[in-house]
């Protein structure tokens, strides 16, 4: 009984005839020339070639295969095993160089990052290893902070350009920057920015200018300087639509470019969004801070601090602030001392210039303008409330008011509970005004000496007025949170920019954690540096495909209510990033 055996020869024998691509024909067209000796011509017209391009692919086979190009073209032998990343040993040194100075895994990642290095936290936590490295101790933000001081000085940070967003897979620190992304897009931000009148350089553009220095207000880097990681992370320039942020004389040179009217103009724009919003109230706080200068030589005048109690050479700035919203809308740091008593008339011709329609109230203390000016207030019909300076011989008259024309009345708390205080009510006359006007006197507030508030409101409830006074303090906290956390007065830093550049951009930072905080339920009474210890100081992941940006973010307590607020803009496309789709997600690492 015989068996057959199958012809596996004239089954598959069409499989080597048959030409499948490209590299396959020039294989069998240069073999029928070389090894069967068929002239260049016939094989030229059996395999679709011009004569002309037969001859200059036999031209370049022979000068390719002296370099073994076509050799490797027709032939190539894959390598078995995994890759090698480092042939050369620089990562490997660098990330040694690294580790030496106590950075983390996160935090080298982030730096090859930036030099080009795509390397893995468990392959860094590999050469760690292998090189005899323990485990870094548990630190807090300030620790972390200062032991990244210095790193840019041994290791050069790339030179900044606007991203390509090919696709690619990088981490960042500070990635939850990115999350401010969302508001910038849905208050129009990006478009003012952009109609702005701010400059612009052959590298970078208008948009990834104004979002570089918002990148560093808003990550709470409190000197610009003292964390020298800011320049390489992807993250960070990201948000910019930049590789990386630019270097630190980049932003003295572009501050130095920008004038008061830009800033004013920028500031009008951006009140017709608040306004738009309902974001601003017929009430506006209006107070002065001082921002120090620790230089030598400054043509600058003594202003008192009240954080160092003391008076300073220093810038006086203004500031006006929505008490419902928190939201700043207006700012000026070049106030001198011949100007002071006039700032509350600049800042109504700020609004439509002088037309003051949208202002009803204006709260503010006993030293920020003249009596004078009080009545070209009431001229204008706007109302204001402000206190009065407590003489002698007013309090000698007021302790002379028997006990039972003082009245109690009930203000309520920011808490949503109430006080008890003790008021008197009376029409007095001022110096320069030339009208009555409404004083109220208060007892019991804490204070040996009554308070003493004056106002033109002759139709609202006293506790209306006491509690719309007392409410002035949230400017107060307000320029705190300029200061500590935006750095406001952090002048002597060797980033040198211009002040009043400095403190709108303030303002555009202040007002982006104004709004995050109002639409994050339970959030709206959170200082700036609580959102960001809370909710935006995390690591992360970022992919970026061909329509799609996907930011990752790690695991941590209160990323749920961070997600959650960020669904809303989960079919946001970013115009500033190619118009990428952006979509946030939780990731956990070990």
């Amino acid at each position: 009984m015989s068996v057959t055996t199958p012809n596996y020869a004239g089954k598959f024998k069409q499989y080597f005839i048959e030409i499948t691509n490209p590299c396959h024909k020039q294989y069998e067209a240069l073999r029928a020339f070389f090894c069967e000796n068929v002239p260049a011509k016939e094989v030229a017209e059996k395999f679709g070639y011009t004569i002309n391009a037969f001859y200059s692919l036999i031209k370049d086979f022979k000068k390719g295969c002296a370099n073994n190009i076509y050799c490797e073209q027709f032939f190539n032998v894959k390598k078995t095993g995994r890759k090698e990343k480092d042939l050369t040993g620089d990562v490997t040194s660098l990330i040694i160089a690294l580790r030496k100075q106590y950075l983390s895994v996160p935090d080298i990642k982030s730096v090859l990052d930036s030099q080009n290095h795509n390397v893995s936290t468990g392959y860094i936590f590999t050469i760690i290893k292998n090189e005899g490295f323990g485990r870094l101790p548990r630190r807090d933000l300030k620790s972390r902070v200062e032991t990244q001081k210095g790193v840019r000085n041994k290791i050069p940070a790339a030179k900044s350009k606007i991203l390509s967003l090919l696709p690619e897979y990088f981490s960042s620190q500070n990635i939850g920057l990115l999350c401010f992304i969302p508001y910038i897009k849905e208050y129009r931000l990006d478009e003012i920015i952009k109609d702005s009148a701010y400059p612009e350089t052959r590298e970078i553009n208008k948009t990834s200018s104004i979002l570089s220095f918002l990148a560093l207000k808003l990550s709470n880097i409190r000197r610009y300087c003292a964390d020298d990681l800011w320049c390489m992370d992807r993250g960070v320039g990201l948000f910019a639509g930049l590789n990386v942020l630019p270097k630190t004389a980049w932003f003295s040179s572009y501050s130095s470019r920008v004038t008061r009217e830009m800033n004013l103009k920028f500031l009008k724009k951006l009140q017709d969004v608040w306004k738009e919003y309902g974001l601003l109230s017929d009430t506006t706080n209006l107070d002065f801070t001082t921002i120090p200068y620790w230089g030598e030589d400054a043509p600058l005048e003594n202003n008192w601090s009240g954080k160092r109690h003391k008076a300073l050479t220093s810038m006086l700035t203004v500031l006006a602030q929505d008490p419902d919203s928190g939201i700043i809308n207006y700012g000026d740091a070049g106030v001198r001392h011949n100007n002071q008593a006039e700032v509350v008339l600049e800042f109504l011709d700020f609004y439509k210039k002088g037309t003051v329609e949208d202002i009803k109230y204006l709260v503010f203390d006993s030293k920020f303008t003249v009596q004078e000016n009080l009545r070209k207030l009431e001229d204008n019909n706007v109302k204001f409330l402000t206190i009065r300076r407590r003489g002698k011989n007013i309090v000698n008259k007021l302790n002379k008011i028997p006990s039972e024309e003082w009245k109690r009345i009930r203000v309520a708390d920011g808490d949503g509970k109430s006080r008890s205080l003790i008021v008197y009510e009376e029409k007095t006359t001022l110096r320069g005004y030339g009208k009555k006007i409404r004083q109220i006197n208060i007892k019991g507030h804490g204070k040996i000496k009554p308070a003493l508030l004056i106002t033109n409101d002759f139709d609202s409830k006293l506790s209306d007025l006491v509690r719309k006074y007392a409410r002035r303090w949230i400017i107060e906290k307000g320029i705190s949170e300029q200061i500590e956390f935006f750095h406001l007065n952090r002048v002597s830093s060797s980033m040198v920019i211009k002040v009043d550049f400095d403190l709108t951009m303030t303002i555009l930072a202040h007002n982006l954690y104004r709004l995050m905080a109002l639409n994050i339920e339970g959030y709206s009474n959170k200082t700036a540096v609580t959102i960001y210890e809370k909710l935006l100081f995390n690591s992360g992941n970022i992919k970026i495909t061909s329509d799609e940006i996907q930011i990752s973010l790690k695991k941590k307590r209160n990323l749920p209510v961070m997600l959650s607020e960020l669904q809303k803009f989960k079919d946001m496309h970013v115009s500033w990033l190619n118009n990428k789709k952006i979509i946030f997600s939780g990731y956990s690492a070990s």
